[in-house]
């Protein structure tokens, strides 16, 4: 899932020009990344790749939630230095992101795909779980030990991971694309590949309802 940040109303969207990250030495300000800010995680697999991992998946009905707590998923962990998996993605997805001396992001500009919002604050921007945490626990997580779930949580290797607007990840939740699917309906093929790449790759079931929704969107690709 991700991290909470209280809502705020209302907020300007702010599209801000990209432009070339600035070292400012005596700040103590590094720049980093001024490639146009694209929010892809990577791993995304094509269509067909996609449907067949989806007819190899288990259907089952959903688990329990008992005994599920995000503390048995640990994040965000240190991934380089001083950065943290958020801090890693922020950078990764984001537009001449300007970091301090302990990676937190101080400026830059991240488009979100789910709802097609731009944001110039770190704090307006979540780093979504693309299968929720709760979700993976319902789907066979709960079996796993710590550190594969502190695996689960940090993965920057497969398309879990994606920075988006705060209160639309809120929204989502714990759901799956049997109930919520990405407000700005052009990205819900991206969205349904994703899914299914993170649920192939980490060996998780999914309901009768969940496959129906995401074969339907995974039908709106064209590649």
């Amino acid at each position: 899932m991700r991290i909470r940040l209280p809502a705020r109303f209302p907020r300007a969207v702010h599209a801000v020009a990209a432009a070339a990250a600035v070292v400012v030495g005596s700040a103590g300000l590094v720049g980093v990344n001024a490639q146009p800010a694209s929010a892809t995680p990577p791993g995304i697999p094509s269509k067909a790749t996609a449907q067949s991992q989806l007819n190899a998946l288990t259907v089952a009905t959903e688990g329990s939630t008992s005994g599920y707590s995000r503390d048995l998923f640990p994040h965000w962990i240190t991934i380089s230095g001083s950065c943290n998996t958020r801090e890693q993605v922020l950078k990764r997805d984001g537009t001449s992101v300007v970091v301090d001396s302990s990676c937190a992001a101080t400026s830059g500009r991240w488009y979100s795909p789910y709802d097609g919002a731009t944001w110039s604050a770190a704090s307006d921007v979540d780093i979504d779980h693309v299968v929720p945490l709760a979700e993976a626990w319902r789907s066979g997580a709960s079996s796993w030990t710590t550190s594969r779930r502190q695996s689960f949580a940090n993965d920057l290797s497969h398309p879990q991971l994606i920075a988006v607007t705060d209160n639309v990840n809120q929204a989502k939740g714990d759901q799956d694309p049997s109930t919520w699917q990405p407000p700005l309906s052009s990205y819900r093929c991206t969205y349904s590949k994703m899914w299914i790449a993170v649920k192939y790759n980490w060996g998780l079931r999914l309901q009768s309802s969940e496959k129906s929704a995401i074969q339907a969107m995974l039908n709106t690709c064209s590649s």
